[in-house]
């Protein structure tokens, strides 16, 4: 209001002067706005769940939302124009995906915290919500990391387009999985230590992100062995050497790898087995993380806490050979039955009946061999193998991973430390589940967003994008509550964030 205003209303009451000295305009050129008018007002900031940034909440939950589902972050900028009209820099979407996946990060820690906290007979407690059948699955996916301020992690962002970092070494990515020996049958925070700095020297800016799956299934249990003939998809030499060089491709001794599933689903095995149906899955989430193997486990044990797993009748932990998955096991989950993936030690066996052997030899071996360890009797097979390393000779220093000495020496390694996780006869009797596809396809949707020849990340941006992916891939949907609580607790405030 100009200071030439006129009152047109009714008497005014005596207020004193009028208008405010604070509101009156001065100097040559009158402004007709009145600078303390602002607090006259009520802030309604805080009720409508804003926190003075530049979206509203609706704004920012679409931005967020297709940062972290879409390929990459250009993606999701088109995207955000063709489906919802909103024009958002590439950069903006990243700065705010970031900077929510930190949040939630927080948010994960805050819940893990109070997860260890707790005494351990209220973490293995039965509770109200507790599942029937609770399974837990963990597996390793790839992405690359170049974070220029290490080692001391920040959270700055990460280049994830062509040209934002110096291209990797020749050569395609390495396979998925967990880099780690299988021989020792067990591991420790310094073996962990060594495994990422062999990985790193060996596959330059690769790096492995580790992959909970936490499944709530359904399962019908039995007398007997519900399906003791094996399924003929596991004995059709159309199939199983494809499938074998699928898991063994980019794999040296002493890893695990992750194969594409089979065209016929390796879970659902019913060919000849009328009376069998495999564990389906009722509700499943995820967690993702670049953190070492005994923090992952924290992480994947809280999330099965707030599930209620550890009260659950029936409990399986199932995963591939690789030692670092049994040592998590051990440390949080051992009260849950130990289940080696059949579809892995299938492959070994595979790899050994054919070693030094024609096909038609080879495969009346395998026949045998992978119908007594689905029959749960791998101790025979055990035995086999040593006769048969004695016939070949134990491996010499000059000898490749794929010679034949070696080949079989890798595979009687493997069914011997895992011999007590392959009781695929007693699995089946009580419903449990057999492989570990379900967390192998899980990997590959983390991988879609995360993994590509062209992405590189900061450990930062490479936690904040794992955490938002895991938590918009969950059905439990973590997200919503997110969101909900996020609006209910904003103050009115602009969050500003330390950049160190």
């Amino acid at each position: 209001m100009g200071s030439a205003a006129r009152w047109c209303g009714p008497a005014r009451p005596n207020y004193g002067s009028w208008p405010p000295r604070s509101a009156r305009s001065v100097g040559s050129n009158p402004s007709d706005t009145a600078p303390n008018a602002g607090p006259l007002f009520f802030p309604q900031s805080r009720g409508l769940g804003i926190d003075q940034g530049a979206h509203s909440p609706h704004v920012l939950r679409k931005i967020v939302h297709a940062g972290a589902q879409d390929t990459s972050f250009a993606s999701g900028r088109e995207n955000l124009w063709i489906l919802a009209g909103l024009k958002v820099p590439e950069k903006q979407v990243e700065r705010l995906s970031k900077g929510i996946g930190h949040e939630c990060v927080e948010r994960r820690q805050s819940q893990v915290q109070a997860f260890l906290g707790l005494p351990l007979m209220e973490r293995v407690a039965a509770q109200p919500h507790s599942p029937d059948l609770a399974v837990v699955s963990m597996d390793g996916g790839r992405l690359q990391i170049l974070d220029r301020r290490a080692p001391a992690a920040g959270p700055s962002d990460a280049g994830t387009r062509q040209g934002s970092a110096p291209p990797s070494p020749p050569g395609p990515p390495p396979s998925d999985g967990v880099g780690a020996s299988e021989a020792a049958g067990g591991s420790n925070d310094e073996d962990e230590d060594e495994d990422e700095e062999a990985d790193r020297h060996r596959h330059g800016h690769w790096r492995e992100d580790k992959i909970g799956l936490l499944m709530t299934m359904t399962s019908a249990e039995a007398s007997e062995d519900p399906c003791p003939k094996i399924p003929e998809t596991f004995v059709n030499p159309l199939k199983i050497p494809k499938l074998a060089r699928e898991i063994k491709r980019g794999t040296k001794a002493g890893e695990d790898g992750v194969a594409d599933p089979m065209e016929d689903d390796p879970a659902s095995p019913l060919e000849g087995c009328a009376k069998y149906t495999a564990p389906k899955v009722r509700l499943q989430s995820m967690v993702g993380t670049r953190a070492r193997a005994k923090p992952f486990g924290a992480i994947l044990a809280a999330a099965a806490f707030a599930r209620g797993f550890f009260g659950a009748r029936r409990k399986a932990f199932v995963a591939d050979g690789a030692t670092v998955n049994w040592t998590t096991q051990r440390r949080w989950f051992s009260d849950f039955t130990p289940i080696l993936d059949f579809i892995h030690a299938l492959s070994y066996v595979f790899s050994a009946a054919m070693a030094d052997r024609g096909f038609r030899q080879g495969w009346e071996v395998y026949q045998r061999w992978i119908t007594l360890v689905w029959e749960g009797r791998v101790a025979v097979v055990i035995e086999e193998l040593k006769r048969r390393r004695d016939e070949l000779g134990p491996p010499e220093p000059g000898d490749s991973e794929t010679s034949p000495r070696q080949v079989v020496a890798d595979a009687l390694t493997y069914l011997d430390n895992h011999r007590s996780r392959m009781k695929y006869d007693e699995y089946r009797r009580l419903g449990l589940p057999i492989v570990s596809s379900h967390v192998e396809s899980t990997v590959k949707r983390f991988n879609r967003r995360v993994k590509g020849t062209e992405k590189f990340w900061s450990e930062s941006g490479a936690e904040a994008l794992l955490q938002l992916r895991a938590d918009y891939l969950s059905e439990t949907e973590p997200m919503e509550r997110y969101w909900q609580e996020r609006e209910a607790g904003a103050t009115g405030r602009r969050i500003y964030r330390r950049s160190g």
